[in-house]
């Protein structure tokens, strides 16, 4: 990506789906997001030199009034093979719930231009 202020747009980044709207300032909400994706770009898929981000993998990011943090994501394939641990390296990166979906799956579709680029799939 070109530029990381429009990297945001990758994910569903939002307060908390069932609450009220956030109380934290929209500008706290960006930092907070801008860092987890920077988190994101630290964990690879071991079988594809791309950073999960990139690859697409996180699908949605919510953010609660007290700063936790719960992702959904996926792998590339149900049968990954490290579908046990890749959820605890997200879940490192803060106070954070990892969910595991295939709903939707995974396709090519959801890389950046940058993965795809690395993949030499442009």
């Amino acid at each position: 990506m070109a530029d990381d202020m429009t990297s945001r747009d990758m994910i569903d980044v939002s307060a908390q789906a069932d609450a009220a709207p956030s109380a934290l300032p929209q500008d706290e909400l960006n930092r907070i997001t801008d860092a987890l994706i920077t988190a994101f770009k630290t964990v690879y898929d071991p079988e594809i030199p791309v950073d999960i981000y990139e690859l697409g993998l996180i699908y949605k990011v919510d953010i609660d009034d007290d700063r936790k943090v719960d992702i959904d994501m996926t792998l590339t394939a149900p049968g990954c093979p490290v579908a046990g641990d890749m959820p605890g390296w997200v879940e490192g990166v803060t106070d954070v719930e990892v969910r595991l979906t295939f709903d939707p799956p995974w396709d090519p579709s959801r890389m950046s231009d940058e993965a795809r680029l690395a993949l030499n799939m442009l």
